[in-house]
């Protein structure tokens, strides 16, 4: 009983640890955004968006992320118009990342794809545990 208190209690502590040290880089007083695509062909204007709402927000504008899922991954490495694009983002600071299960279905090997995109395990997961961090979401 006394260890099984004891694991419960570890067990409670880390998580809300861990849930504490992720929260720490999202103000979530900020309007903080989150687009879920299936087309990189979005990415454009999605910039120009996340330019437009930065200009709007002033000192509110927050986070913009963009997760990019389904089939549309295969269309990411050697592709120089796509690093283009992850430029201009990372210059405006939108961070890009790619849903890890649709680099699996797709038999994508992630060591292809450009240096400046991250990988999310699980970009719908993730994209759910924004949204509960007060990200406003589009999904295109």
């Amino acid at each position: 009983m006394k260890n099984s208190i004891l694991f419960i209690t570890t067990m409670f502590l880390l998580l809300f640890g861990t849930s504490q040290l992720q929260a720490q880089n999202i103000n979530s007083k900020k309007n903080n955004y989150l687009v879920l695509s299936k087309n990189i062909q979005q990415l454009k204007p999605v910039l120009l968006t996340a330019n437009e709402l930065a200009k709007e927000d002033g000192k509110k504008y927050g986070e913009f992320y963009v997760i990019i899922c389904g089939k549309t991954v295969k269309d990411i490495s050697d592709n120089p118009d796509f690093n283009a694009l992850l430029e201009k983002a990372k210059a405006q600071k939108v961070k890009i990342f790619v849903c890890g299960i649709s680099l699996s279905k797709f038999n994508i090997n992630p060591e292809t794809l450009p240096s400046n995109l991250e990988i999310t395990p699980n970009g719908i997961l993730y994209g759910f545990q924004l949204i509960k961090k007060g990200f406003f979401t589009l999904t295109i």
